[in-house]
């Protein structure tokens, strides 16, 4: 039920991302260190969220790679507190 509740939660964000972008046409200028360029706000906008949206994705896979890690390492140290899986027929 959780994920559900999370899975909605993230649907509106977007719709809300997207209708703040959509709102936010006109274009801005974008400054790098080697010049400078001009762009729809709508795109700065949507490439910031997808920005973001990928650093927090690629965290968060990094995280669970590690306590997966964690976990088998710790089931070879204490075999004997791993509950036996049972298999149903």
């Amino acid at each position: 039920m959780k994920m559900q509740w999370m899975f909605l939660l993230g649907i509106v964000f977007a719709i809300l991302v997207s209708i703040f972008a959509v709102i936010n046409v006109d274009p801005v200028s974008v400054n790098y260190m080697f010049g400078e360029t001009d762009f729809p706000l709508i795109l700065v906008i949507l490439g910031s969220v997808l920005m973001g949206g990928i650093i927090v994705g690629s965290i968060g896979s990094v995280k669970i790679f590690t306590l997966k890690r964690r976990v088998k390492h710790l089931e070879k140290e204490h075999p004997e507190d791993v509950l036996p899986v049972e298999v149903k027929e």
